[in-house]
Parts: structure tokens; C-alpha cells; sequence
């Protein structure tokens, strides 16, 4: 026993002796060879590994190690999210991860030294944004990539000649072959948002649905929302006052009014009427009190917000006209112009937005993207509570078009048709609603 016990020792010793020994080669050759790899220098092997696995993408269904980089963002908010829904959207066909666009803070569109660059995680959460999109789209940062002098462009087309058809073509043409193989595809030429649409409405409402503000603008959100309420109790008279039957706290419901009667707005609707030959796009002031206070079943009194541009509008009486039971405010007369004043068109666009996406009821222009976003938003939102007749009465959430005239001359109801095979009716706008 003793003999064989030994001759065990010394064949474990000298098997394990040679398992060290071709440890130490493999960890030579390893750190001789790899630097000489292009694009590999400066790299731990521990991200290498990481990044560069067929495991880590099976898992998310979108490649992590193959990127596509796209123009900044401009013109206003919520352009600048379809384009960012629409680069999202090209890169899962590419099956590739989207490098963190930068948006544009201030409205200058055609001034490129002014469009004032803000980083997509200055406005929203990129984390929080990869997590609610995980599997679907996903989000990356410029640090991701390896070598960037491996990048191939790829310039959109544009005019006539450039055709959904061909778009599609050329899309299908990058997500194979040796036009995979480029770690970068680069897209030059023309702002997302002109971009041709492939995508049904439902796929957009993914992306904006995993969009959230950083808690910064949202709590800046809060407050104006907050005033809002106050006002509301003040009006009610006190909490007593504002008790149902059973005892429970209600508070004032309040309305929000895109008041699209801005100078640029004024010119654009104007063009596009003659364009489109109709009358259902422009609303004056005059229109817009009228068709609010003609919406049936609204009860007053009623606080009303009323969400413009203030530095593109041309009319100070916005505030005058309303009549008994409708309290109109903006933000001067709520006494948040403060909260504004401090940030870029951006981020004040964001906090309007936020305020009419949490009204009790909205009243928009069905032409304007900021509206029809909203409104896609609130649709879903009765989507998820399973409402079954979304344009019946009394339900939660409405929405409303005040530039098309609905019963007893108010505004028509207006809900996203979900089906709708791709956004053109909401990139540019429609007066056929769902309701």
C-alpha cells in the first residue's frame, strides 16, 4: 500500500506540474500575441471577454459588440424623440446597439452653430431607459466601442428619387454580408425625423414608452403640477368642501390646452392649409376658449393650464375671455415662470409636456407633434387599464383636437389609432380621429 500510495504522489505531482506549465505558456502566448491584434491595444482581457461574447447578445436579442451612430437630434422635443424612436427602430433592424444621440436644447433648426448640443442622458434616464427596453432596443455609449477607426457611413437618401422601397433596401444591404462586419455604422445626411418610416405605430410607442425624465426635470414637473393642485383646493374653499359621499378627498380636476397660436405656429399652419386644401388646422384664441368650454360633460369650476411658448407668442390676452367657472393660468400667472426661466426650450418643453400628460383632461392640435405624443401616451395609458370604449363618456384620460369641431361645437375626441402601420398621421398630422 505504502509503495503504490507513493507512485500516486508522484504522478498527480508531474500531471499537475504539466497542467502548470501549459497554464504559464497559454498566458504568454496570450500577452504576446493580443496587443497585435488591431483595435485590441489598451483592452483588459476581462472586458474583451465581456464585450466581444456570443452569450452576452443571445440574451438580449440585440448585438452589444455592433453599433450604429446617428446625426444630432434637432427642431423641437418631441421631434427630436421620434428621430430618437426612429434611430432606435434602424438599429434593431440592423440588430445593432445605438450610440447615445446628443438632442438639442434651444429650436434653432436650421442654424447649426446654435443648436446648443445636450446630452440624451441630461434629459432622460439611460439606464432606466435600457432596462424598460431590454430585449426590444438598447441604448450604448461612444466608451462601448472598440476601435472606432472601424466605421463605415452610410448616407440616407433624400428627394423623390429616395423611396421607402429603396430606404428599405439599403437598410437590408447593412445588416449583412462584409457591410455587417464594420463594428460602426455611421449615419450621415439628413435629421432622423425626415427619415422614411418602416415601423407601425405600436413600435414607436415601445421606445417612448421607456423613455422616462431624469429625476431633476421631473421633480421640476412636480411643482408646477403641485401649484396646479393648490389652486384647485383654493378654489374648492377647503378640504371639507372637497369630500365625496363616502368620505374620500377629491381633488379639482384640471384641464391642459396646448395653445398652439404662436407666431412660427401661425406661419406654418397657415402654409399647410393651403398645402393640404382645409380649414381644420389653424385655431385662434377665440376658437380654442370656445370649443374648452364646449366639452361635454366637463364640470366647472375648472383650473385650465394652458401650455405655450411664451417667447414665440404674439397674443397677451390668452388669459381673458374665459368666462364664469374656468380658471385659466400659464406659468407667470401660477407663479412657476421661475422654474422655466432657468433652463434651455428643451428641458421647458419637457416639463409642459409632463404637465399635460398628467392632466385630468387634454385639449391639443392634432397637427402638432407635441399633442399627438401626448395623446399616444394617454391612449396607452387607457390601453393598460383596459378601457373598453375609449371614446365614450366620463372615462379617464380624455384627450380632445380643438382645430376639428366635434358635438355641440366642441373639441373632437381624439385617441391613437394603435394599428396604424406607421406614424405618418402622427409625425405630420391628421383630422381623421379615432373618436
Amino acid at each position: 500500500m505504502e509503495v503504490l500510495s507513493k507512485f500516486l504522489v508522484v504522478t498527480l505531482n508531474s500531471i499537475t506540474s504539466k497542467c502548470m506549465v501549459l497554464l504559464v505558456i497559454v498566458l504568454v502566448l496570450r500577452a504576446l500575441l493580443l496587443p497585435s491584434f488591431p483595435g485590441f491595444d489598451g483592452i483588459e482581457w476581462s472586458n474583451l471577454v465581456h464585450i466581444r461574447t456570443p452569450l452576452l447578445n443571445s440574451d438580449f436579442g440585440i448585438r452589444q459588440d455592433k453599433f450604429l451612430a446617428v446625426p444630432q437630434l434637432v427642431w423641437g422635443l418631441n421631434n427630436q424623440k421620434i428621430a430618437f424612436a426612429r434611430a432606435c427602430l434602424t438599429a434593431r433592424m440592423l440588430n445593432r446597439t445605438l450610440l447615445m444621440p446628443s438632442l438639442s436644447a434651444s429650436l434653432f433648426y436650421k442654424e447649426l452653430d446654435l443648436l446648443q448640443p445636450i446630452s440624451f442622458d441630461k434629459v432622460f434616464q439611460f439606464e432606466k431607459f435600457n432596462a424598460l427596453c431590454r430585449g426590444f432596443v438598447q441604448l450604448g455609449r461612444y466608451s462601448d466601442v472598440l476601435n472606432r477607426t472601424q466605421v463605415l457611413e452610410m448616407e440616407k437618401g433624400s428627394g423623390r428619387r429616395w423611396s421607402v422601397e429603396r430606404d428599405l433596401s439599403q437598410l437590408k444591404e447593412h445588416s449583412k454580408g462584409s457591410l455587417d462586419d464594420y463594428e460602426v455604422i455611421q449615419i450621415v445626411g439628413k435629421n432622423p425625423f425626415l427619415w422614411h418610416d418602416h415601423w407601425p405605430v405600436k413600435d414607436y410607442a415601445k421606445v417612448f414608452g421607456c423613455l422616462d425624465l431624469t429625476e431633476v426635470i421631473a421633480k421640476e414637473a412636480d411643482r408646477v403640477v403641485s401649484r396646479i393642485r393648490a389652486i384647485g383646493k383654493e378654489i374648492i374653499g377647503n378640504t371639507e368642501a372637497a369630500e365625496q359621499e363616502n368620505g374620500s378627498f377629491q381633488l379639482l380636476p384640471y384641464v391642459a390646452v396646448h395653445m398652439r397660436i404662436e407666431i412660427d405656429w401661425m406661419i406654418h399652419c397657415k402654409k399647410l392649409e393651403r398645402r393640404l386644401n382645409t380649414n381644420q388646422i389653424c385655431s385662434g384664441k377665440k376658437e380654442i376658449v370656445e370649443r374648452v368650454r364646449n366639452i361635454a360633460g366637463l364640470k366647472s369650476p375648472v383650473v385650465v393650464y394652458l401650455a405655450v411658448a411664451d417667447k414665440l407668442l404674439n397674443n397677451s390676452f390668452i388669459l381673458e375671455g374665459w368666462g364664469e367657472g374656468f380658471l385659466p393660468l400659464e406659468k407667470k400667472k401660477l407663479g412657476v415662470d421661475g422654474v422655466y426661466d432657468k433652463y434651455p426650450y428643451l428641458i421647458q418643453s419637457a416639463i409642459d409636456y409632463e404637465v399635460c400628460l398628467r392632466a385630468d383632461t387634454f385639449v391639443g392640435n392634432s397637427f402638432s407633434t407635441f399633442s399627438s405624443l401626448i395623446v399616444l401616451e394617454r391612449t396607452q395609458k387607457m390601453i393598460r387599464m383596459s378601457v373598453s370604449n375609449m371614446s365614450g363618456e366620463n372615462v379617464r384620460w380624455p384627450s380632445y383636437a380643438y382645430n376639428i369641431r366635434g358635438t355641440t361645437n366642441g373639441p373632437m375626441r381624439w385617441v391613437t389609432n394603435m394599428s396604424e402601420s406607421s406614424l405618418q398621421a402622427i409625425s405630420y398630422g391628421t383630422n381623421h380621429l379615432s373618436c
